[in-house]
């Protein structure tokens, strides 16, 4: 085993992760940030934080103004690399986009990264989040429906621990923080196949989200439609919205 985590560790470029995290960083904090902002939020020194960013900005991944450093538009290629390469995102667009022109409301695929859904493929119309979700927008999965699908999919203990672990957050009146009553929507996932968030991540918007399985039946990602209150009530929801995302989940399982 000795022998085993010697040779993986040859294999590890710890550079390349603090670089990586240096990225991360610019989401966390959402704004341009110092050399000591870089080395507080990633944990890393001073002058391992200096030498990421000098790195990036040589690379044309940084660029700085002063003491301040900020994402180049080169950063973007990252993001378009795995939308581009990704056949479950090239896929499920075109359904999307579908979804969205029959119904007039906003359609989206998820997929887990620790305690947050990203969204990889998005169909948006005018009837949006007011807070302008779109590709590679993170959302907490507890309060997020594509979340509580993807989080029902996990061995029960496995969720449990995630859920524990992150930070619960009310983003409104309605926002379920309660570590139970979580467990208890993650059990009604499972048993019902879909998930229904209502009014819990702005008020006067519901979001209805299903799980997209591959040939295998496990659960890969969650494809989702959100409405506004005033234009859906939640039964009309699951009578006009849900048999939507269902055709499409099928169709896309039919290809993967």
């Amino acid at each position: 085993m000795d022998g085993e985590r010697s040779s993986e560790d040859k294999e590890y470029v710890a550079g390349l992760e603090k670089g990586l995290a240096v990225i991360e960083a610019f989401g966390i904090l959402n704004r341009p940030m110092t050399l000591t902002q870089a080395a507080e939020v990633t944990g890393h020194s001073r002058a391992s934080a200096r030498r990421s960013l000098l790195t990036l900005e040589r690379l044309g991944y940084v660029e700085r103004e002063g003491k301040q450093f900020r994402l180049a538009p080169r950063v973007l290629r990252l993001g378009h690399a795995y939308v581009t390469s990704n056949s479950l995102s090239k896929a499920v667009q075109p359904m999307l986009e579908a979804i969205s022109e029959r119904t007039r409301e906003s359609t989206s695929l998820a997929v887990l990264d620790g305690a947050d859904v990203v969204f990889v493929a998005r169909a948006a119309t005018r009837r949006s989040l007011a807070n302008g979700l779109g590709l590679g927008s993170r959302l907490p999965s507890s309060a997020a429906a594509t979340g509580r699908v993807l989080l029902a999919a996990l061995p029960a203990q496995e969720a449990e621990t995630l859920l524990r672990r992150m930070k619960r957050l009310p983003l409104t009146p309605h926002t379920i923080t309660d570590l139970h009553a979580l467990l208890a929507k993650l059990d009604e996932v499972r048993k019902r196949g879909y998930a229904v968030c209502d009014e819990e991540l702005e008020l006067g918007l519901r979001s209805l989200a299903v799980p997209i399985r591959d040939g295998e039946g496990k659960t890969i990602a969650s494809m989702s439609i959100v409405a506004g209150t005033s234009r859906h009530s939640l039964q009309s929801m699951l009578d006009v919205l849900l048999p939507e995302l269902e055709s499409a989940r099928r169709m896309l399982e039919s290809i993967l």
